[in-house]
C-alpha cells in the first residue's frame, strides 16, 4: 500500500518521510516534488509532481493508495492547487487523503484559514476517506530567528498577551506518521497545538535564560512591527502578513488547550525550552 507525500522537500515534508521510513518498507513510500533532483537523498522513490500543472499528477499518483497532502506554501494560490490534487487522486484512484490544515480553521480569524477552509470542504466533497490534521503553529516560526533576536537585543512582535500553544515540526510530522499507519482515523478531524502554551514575553524570557542576555520583548504596534521587518528585508508578504498574525495571535487564534496532539503521538509535545535550545545550538 504506497503512500505518497507531497511537498517532500520542505522541511515538514523531509521530517514526515524520516519518520515515516521507520514504520513502513521504504519500497511503499513515494516522495512527490516539484523538482526531484532535491528529493533524491530521501531514500524513496522520487516522482514529479506540481500542484500548478495537473499535467504532472496523473503520472504521480499512480498506484497510490494514500495520498500524504502537506499544504502548498503559496498562500493565495492553495485553493486552486489543492483542487488539482484532490482531483487528480479521484482519477488516480487513490483511496484515502491525510491533509495538513489549520488550527481551527473553520472559525479561524487568519487570513490563512479561507484556504483550509476551502481545501477541507473538497474533501468532504470527494468521496474519498479523509483525515485533517489541523496543525497549530509551529514553534519555529519564532525560534529560527533566536540568534538574530540575540544579536539585535529584543524580540519584537504584535502579540500583546496572547498565548500561543505552538509545537514543532518534528511534533507535527509524527502526527501525521501515526495517522498515516494506523487504523481509526478515517473522517477525524484533529485539532493539534503544543501542550503548554506561551506568551511572546515568556519566549524573550526564555531565549535570555539561555544565552545569558537579557533579550526583552518588545510589543510594536503592528504598522511599526511591518516596517521593521521591511527594514531587515523579510520578503513579501510576511512583512504584512506575520503583524497581522501576531494580532489575531493576540485575541487567542493560535491558542488550544486540548492535549489532542500529545496523545497522538503518545508522548509530550516538545518543551519551549528544548526548542530555543535546538535553535540556539
Amino acid at each position: 500500500m504506497k503512500i505518497a507525500v507531497t511537498g517532500a522537500t520542505g522541511q515538514l515534508g523531509r521530517l514526515l518521510i524520516e519518520r515515516l521510513r521507520s514504520k513502513v518498507p521504504a519500497t511503499d513510500i513515494v516522495a512527490l516534488a516539484r523538482t526531484p533532483a532535491k528529493a533524491a537523498d530521501l531514500g524513496v522513490e522520487v516522482r514529479e509532481a506540481d500542484y500548478a500543472r495537473p499535467e504532472t499528477l496523473d503520472k504521480a499518483l499512480a498506484g497510490i493508495d494514500t495520498l500524504m497532502l502537506i499544504s502548498g506554501s503559496e498562500v493565495g494560490q492553495r485553493e486552486a492547487q489543492h483542487r488539482n490534487l484532490i482531483e487528480a487522486a479521484k482519477q488516480a484512484g487513490v483511496r484515502r487523503v491525510v491533509y495538513t490544515s489549520l488550527l481551527h480553521a473553520d472559525s479561524s480569524t487568519l487570513g490563512l484559514a479561507p484556504e483550509h477552509v476551502a481545501t477541507e470542504a473538497m474533501l468532504r466533497e470527494s468521496g474519498l476517506a479523509t483525515a485533517v490534521l489541523r496543525n497549530g503553529w509551529y514553534t519555529e516560526n519564532y525560534t529560527a530567528g533566536a540568534g538574530a533576536v540575540v544579536a539585535n537585543g529584543a524580540l519584537i512582535g504584535s502579540a500583546g498577551q496572547g498565548r500561543i500553544a505552538s509545537a514543532t515540526r518534528a511534533d507535527y510530522a509524527d502526527a501525521a506518521v501515526t495517522v498515516l499507519t494506523t487504523p481509526g482515523h478515517d473522517g477525524q478531524v484533529y485539532e493539534l497545538a503544543g501542550d503548554t502554551a506561551y506568551t511572546l514575553a515568556e519566549l524573550a524570557a526564555e531565549i535570555s535564560r539561555q544565552s545569558g542576555k537579557d533579550v526583552p520583548y518588545v510589543d510594536l504596534p503592528p504598522a511599526e512591527y511591518t516596517a521593521a521587518l521591511v527594514a531587515a528585508g523579510v520578503p513579501a508578504p510576511w512583512p504584512d502578513a506575520l503583524p497581522a498574525i501576531d494580532v489575531e495571535a493576540g485575541k487567542g487564534a493560535l491558542f488550544d488547550d486540548g492535549r489532542v496532539l500529545s496523545t497522538l503521538i503518545g508522548r509530550p509535545t516538545t518543551s519551549l525550552a528544548d526548542a530555543v535550545a535546538a535553535a540556539l545550538a
